[in-house]
């Protein structure tokens, strides 16, 4: 198993470690979910970075390494989703977040499932801007609301920027994963045909 491979590995053992962190609490226990958030998050651009730049691009990689981003933003934006609102309790806030992840993991279920597709005909899919620009909202906002719960202990001011960021992101987050499915059928329609 090469570098880039071992990444994704680690990436995925690191999931459950999130969820404990993130559900057990201890002090700043959200605030070190987050922390290994961010460093499993970091070690998606190692790996792919490693494997382009030294020719490691292996077909363990390309199943893995999807499946391992997929597993990282479900398990983020499910701790979210469970987790009550702290600073403004509404329960519009509960409802949205719930849409919003709902429509973010349909997304990424259908473009997986598009993509077996395309592969199965011989065909590549490469990502496209509007997929990067709801990557990088995605990631930010999930970076910003999980320590939401700790932050507000000690800053009322500091949680709530980095809520209202947060849902703001995710919100664009959204709106960027419907452009992108739609992106995705319309530029590559061939592949459905028949």
């Amino acid at each position: 198993m090469n570098l880039p491979n071992k990444l994704t590995v680690m990436r995925i053992l690191l999931i459950p470690v999130f969820m404990v962190l993130f559900f057990v609490p201890f002090p700043w226990h959200r605030l070190a979910a987050t922390l290994v958030f961010c460093v499993a998050s970091f070690t998606d651009f190692l790996d792919g970075h490693i494997a382009r730049k030294h020719n490691l691009v292996t077909d363990l990689g390309k199943f893995l390494d999807p499946i391992a981003d997929k597993m990282l933003v479900a398990a983020a934006l499910i701790a979210i989703c469970v987790t009550p609102p702290v600073v403004f309790p509404q329960i519009a806030y509960v409802i949205s977040v719930a849409v919003f992840t709902t429509v973010i993991l349909s997304r990424e279920l259908m473009v997986s499932g598009f993509r077996i597709v395309a592969a199965s005909k011989g065909i590549t899919l490469a990502a496209d801007m509007s997929g990067k620009i709801k990557t990088v909202c995605q990631m930010i906002a999930t970076i910003l609301l999980l320590p939401v719960a700790d932050i507000v202990i000690y800053s009322a001011i500091t949680a709530e920027v980095f809520y209202y960021a947060g849902f703001a992101l995710l919100i664009a987050a959204t709106l960027m994963s419907i452009v992108s499915a739609a992106n995705y059928l319309i530029k590559n329609k061939s592949v459905l045909e028949g």
